[in-house]
């Protein structure tokens, strides 16, 4: 399977805006036999943008923005993973992704449970205990948000549940460039799996965000890899490797369960 990310700055406050350009890059990633496009964390909205505009913005999960991204999806038959605020019927207000295939059927959305300092507490709610895996194009997909892949927890429940494809879009910023270059690496190294982390590039006021998006291999190895711009990057999943890699690397039919039981302090 083919899959893309695209890194870009933000556009924050513009729906519209974000739309049309979301679907540029969906037509690209069509022409280059892509089946599942990946954006950056809160790509709808921007991220940096406060409580009062991130609740002005938000909308269901089933919304405008996802209306029309499914009339994306069909069109181009690529499935796009985006990251929106989203309004629950609560009245809440979430930092969320939401999975749309090729059929322009929603497959999953993803509440991000971890959130970063003042910025994210100051505009969102945390998401419930949810941890899909979904069946696409014969993959299991895992979703993650941004600082939820810096706790090793998360990624090993996914892989655990049969995970082997985690997606994560980010807003990561600079001096955090480690987590871009290395966290991520070995997160798809110590689960034997694929990620893809698909992070900003630019400024969005005083945030400067350090791009270097990537898609990573279950041998850690870094097989797509944007610098600091704008881009479209696509690459190739491959199972066999997969499974050459988990039969050299076994870490699952090593792992003592037993001695773990401190972690849930």
């Amino acid at each position: 399977m083919r899959v893309a990310l695209y890194q870009c700055p933000p556009l924050p406050l513009d729906i519209q805006a974000n739309l049309q350009r979301l679907n540029t890059q969906a037509i690209e990633a069509a022409a280059q036999g892509v089946a599942l496009l990946v954006c950056p964390e809160m790509f709808l909205s921007g991220y940096n943008i406060g409580a009062q505009a991130a609740r002005t913005l938000a909308q269901s999960s089933d919304g405008p923005a996802a209306q029309a991204i499914a009339a994306m999806t069909r069109a181009t038959g690529v499935a796009i993973l985006y990251g929106y605020p989203e309004l629950s019927a609560q009245g809440q207000v979430y930092n969320a992704v939401q999975l749309i295939d090729a059929h322009g059927a929603r497959l999953c959305n993803y509440r991000k449970t971890h959130l970063y300092g003042e910025l994210d507490k100051s505009m969102f709610s945390a998401g419930e205990e949810h941890y899909p895996v979904v069946e696409f194009n014969g993959w299991k997909l895992g979703l993650l948000i941004c600082y939820d892949v810096e706790f090793p927890e998360n990624t090993r429940r996914l892989a655990l549940a049969g995970a082997d494809l985690i997606l994560v879009p980010t807003a990561n910023m600079a001096p955090y460039d480690f987590v871009a270059e290395v966290t991520v690496r070995a997160r798809a190294f110590e689960n034997q799996c694929y990620l893809v982390y698909a992070n900003y590039c630019g400024s969005e006021d005083d945030i400067h965000y350090c791009g270097l998006s990537s898609i990573c291999a279950p041998d850690g190895k870094q097989i797509g890899l944007a610098a600091q711009d704008e881009v479209l990057v696509a690459a190739d999943l491959d199972r066999l490797l997969m499974s050459e890699s988990q039969a050299i690397n076994t870490y699952f039919k090593d792992r003592r369960p037993g001695f773990y039981s401190g972690l849930l302090k």
